[in-house]
């Protein structure tokens, strides 16, 4: 389904064309990449449901990203502008110079022997250095994997044992608003810790941290000093790859415990980044793109580094927060500084932006009229954040909506390709290549209004996973058996009348409240339009006669003034006017904050499993320990 009539042609036309002919669709989309080998299919289906995109086509990623601006003459356009609020200092790497330095350290890594195929494991902060790093694997043909920097050593030391690298390449540290993270000795206890022996860490040195290289000269692997290689390194050329050829390896949380490696082809990605760019986010070169996020996370592997280079714009690698570096105008500043056409963040970003500064004080006096769109994905975007920071601004906020498993948006509204009508609550369109469709719990499609599964037709498009690192089968498994023919997103939402999509909320944030489906991300909509709520989650709690109930905790603005008693007796109206008395919420807290992972992810399971007095873990990727014991009283049974 998709919006239809002769005002929406454009996309209307693009979306029918990729869903009727998906393989004619992205084999015409691919002249946007530059082969060694052009492809004369798209399509391979001779594995199905596992599909490969471009199977006789060959390619370089870095050609596309780097050599072939520099080859057109923009060698001195800026490519990455590298702003650290955290060290106070700014640096721009012209196409030219980002080109030089991913030759060299792509010389170091064939130095070391490393060769096409191999993993090489980048544990980096937002440094220059990471991009370089990335770029330089994809240069000699290896699989790089990102892992956050400051993972815990238990959970770097399980993807050193999935990904089996040939190197890792690491940092003395990271800097942090309140505190300096110490790298080497956590990649020290990763390698005693994991079976596999890595050969070789290189190690990016830093000023102002107590562990050194010098320190560092054993636990199985040759040690050595990034800048010392890169200085008597020779520039390696790029290597030839497949398109099906793995370029990365992103590892995303299983229910298991045991991390899913999520595997990206070269060729399908390329054609992904180079479509999107275009025509979701109507960026091009000489555009400058701002995407607040990490390199540890998908967003960041697609919209700080591989999309806008291969568009030919310039990136900001912003190593700073939202608040607190030094404050709420952060942001604000890149914007006017930098000259940002397009901005990228996260949904939890703009509501700590806006707890902090809710009349958006920091904002006067910035020049920000370069700025065209705000794009926010990462968590539901709720309305009330929509409209606010869509007011201070006077640019359209476009939420899009995808996952780490697809690699870009499964549903946005194309402002590249047809601006469409926006619509608060909702990511607006499925994205074409994307044939999105709400199925029960028996695989049916539902109509129109009706929350369901959200499941994508089989194939996906180009750039989406091939696969699970060394797992066809826990790929299918995990996500191609529920409803078969399709891919599980393990969300829920629903269509509506003009094919806009909304979603509310993993399927397991699905709660049963008296033999009642209920949403809790309908629940959260409505505590979250509340003038007093910063922001909010809402859980369902294990319930003896109801079966679940639902809790909610709220985090208010800045100077709210407003008794928790008055708050939670609103709250509850609010619910039970929009909902309904079936929803029976009866129970909000006042919570100083909620945990969240780095990229802003709300830990529901993690607060649903201590309050339904379960044995938890806290995660790896959790932004700040202390917010969980905090909680504890808020959430354990009998409080």
């Amino acid at each position: 389904m998709s919006p239809s009539g002769s005002e929406h042609t454009a996309y209307a036309d693009a979306y029918a064309a990729s869903v009727r002919d998906p393989a004619a669709f992205w084999l015409r989309a691919a002249s946007a990449v530059d082969w060694s080998v052009p492809p004369s299919r798209a399509l391979d289906d001779s594995r199905a449901p596992l599909y490969g995109w471009f199977p006789d086509g060959r390619l370089n990623i870095t050609v596309n990203a780097l050599d072939r601006h520099v080859a057109a003459g923009h060698g001195d356009r800026a490519a990455l502008v590298y702003d650290s609020a955290m060290l106070g200092t700014v640096r721009t790497y012209t196409y030219a110079e980002l080109l030089r330095e991913v030759e060299l350290f792509a010389g170091v890594l064939k130095g070391l022997g490393v060769t096409a195929g191999e993993r090489v494991i980048i544990y980096l902060p937002m440094v220059p250095q990471a991009v370089v790093a990335m770029l330089a694997c994809a240069r000699i043909g290896a699989v790089h994997s990102v892992v956050f920097g400051g993972f815990a050593p238990k959970e770097l030391a399980a993807r050193i044992d999935d990904a089996r690298p040939a190197a890792v390449v690491t940092a003395t540290g990271g800097i942090e608003p309140s505190r300096r993270v110490e790298y080497l000795p956590a990649v020290a206890a990763a390698l005693e810790a994991a079976e596999h022996r890595v050969p070789h860490v290189v190690v990016q040195h830093r000023d102002g941290f107590a562990a050194a290289l010098a320190d560092y000269r054993d636990h199985g692997a040759a040690w050595h000093d990034w800048e010392e290689l890169a200085a008597a390194a020779q520039p390696a050329p790029p290597v030839d790859v497949a398109s099906t050829d793995p370029l990365y390896i992103l590892y995303t949380s299983g229910t298991t415990g045991a991390p899913k490696g999520v595997v990206r082809d070269t060729g399908g990605y390329a054609v992904a980044m180079a479509w999107s760019m275009r025509n979701i986010y109507g960026v091009g070169e000489g555009d400058t793109m701002l995407t607040a996020s990490d390199v540890g996370w998908v967003v960041g592997h697609s919209y700080i580094v591989y999309g806008p280079l291969i568009a030919g714009a310039t990136t900001v690698l912003y190593e700073g927060k939202p608040v607190g570096t030094p404050d709420a105008g952060a942001f604000w500043r890149l914007v006017e500084q930098h000259r940002v056409a397009v901005m990228f963040t996260a949904p939890t970003a703009l509501r700590a932006i806006r707890k902090a500064d809710p009349e958006a004080s920091l904002l006067a006096g910035r020049d920000v009229s370069a700025l065209r769109t705000l794009f926010v994905a990462g968590e539901r975007l709720d309305p009330d954040t929509y409209a606010w920071a869509g007011r201070i601004l006077g640019v359209p906020v476009v939420d899009n909506w995808w996952q780490t498993e697809t690699g870009w948006p499964i549903a946005a509204n194309p402002v590249g390709l047809e601006p469409l009508p926006l619509k608060a609550g909702s990511p607006s369109v499925p994205v074409p290549g994307y044939a999105v469709r709400i199925l029960d719990a028996l695989g049916s499609p539902v109509g129109p209004g009706t929350e369901g599964n959200i499941a994508l037709g089989l194939p996906l498009p180009p750039g989406t996973l091939a696969t699970l690192w060394g797992n066809d089968d826990r790929y299918v498994a995990s996500y191609l058996e529920q409803f078969p023919g399709h891919y599980a997103t393990g969300d829920s939402g629903y269509l509506d009348d003009d094919g806009y999509l909304f979603v509310m909320g993993r399927t397991d944030d699905v709660i049963n409240v008296s033999g009642h489906r209920l949403s809790t991300g309908a629940m959260e909509q409505v505590l979250g339009s509340h003038p007093a709520v910063a922001e909010c989650a809402v859980i369902g709690v294990a319930d003896e006669l109801k079966g679940q109930r639902p809790s909610g905790y709220v985090v208010l603005k800045h100077g709210a003034d407003i008794t928790e008693e008055r708050l939670a007796a609103e709250l509850v109206g609010m619910v039970r006017a929009q909902i309904g008395p079936v929803a029976d919420f009866r129970e909000v807290r006042v919570v100083e904050a909620l945990p969240k992972t780095r990229s802003g992810k709300i830990l529901r399971k993690t607060m649903r499993q201590i309050a339904d007095g379960k044995a938890y873990s806290v995660p790896s990727t959790i932004e700040d320990p202390a917010v969980i014991e905090a909680l504890l009283p808020f959430l354990r049974p009998g409080r």
